[in-house]
């Protein structure tokens, strides 16, 4: 297993984050492509594809996954008190994201609320019923990923401090 904190500074090494890792760190960046690409994903897709059972509940797991995977990939990089405020704000900027793509698609003709073209009379039920869906997934992912973490983090803290003790006993 690598070791996180290194005991000596010489084990130090500058390295340059990947391109995502360093989106990942903006939380504006992240929650605006994240509701820009849920809501095309959700016209284009949803709205055009077959309407069996199947197909439907395939393409939904996959935006769930996209979309909860965009907010693990940025909450994990901080630590968890931060999760408090980032994953609601992150929640807001995503839905806020997704409803000026759909007021564009609203305008372009192509929105679908339902199985009518969406108008302008049902933009506010659309977005808030994306925050209700939406923000509660988000926030309810963050609370099972931090209790996750929380987890770990206990089971290798247990880990750390047997083998220190180990370590101390080969010393001596």
């Amino acid at each position: 297993m690598p070791t996180f904190f290194p005991r000596h500074t010489l084990e130090l090494h500058i390295v340059e984050p990947k391109a995502f890792r360093r989106f990942s760190w903006s939380l504006a960046e992240m929650a605006l492509v994240t509701g820009v690409l849920v809501r095309v994903y959700r016209v284009f897709v949803l709205t055009h594809g077959p309407t069996n059972w199947l197909f439907i509940g395939l393409t939904v797991t996959i935006g769930a996954v996209f979309l909860l995977g965009m907010v693990t990939a940025h909450l994990a990089n901080f630590p968890l008190s931060q999760y408090l405020w980032r994953a609601p704000l992150f929640a807001a900027t995503e839905v806020a994201a997704e409803m000026g793509t759909s007021a564009l698609l609203i305008a372009l003709g192509r929105e679908a609320n339902g199985t009518v073209r969406a108008h302008w009379d049902d933009w506010i039920g659309m977005g808030l019923n994306a925050l209700l869906v939406r923000g509660l997934m988000i926030v309810v992912w963050a609370a099972v990923l931090a209790g996750a973490v929380e987890i770990a983090r206990r089971m290798m803290g247990e880990e750390e401090e047997g083998k220190g003790g180990e370590l101390r006993e080969e010393r001596n």
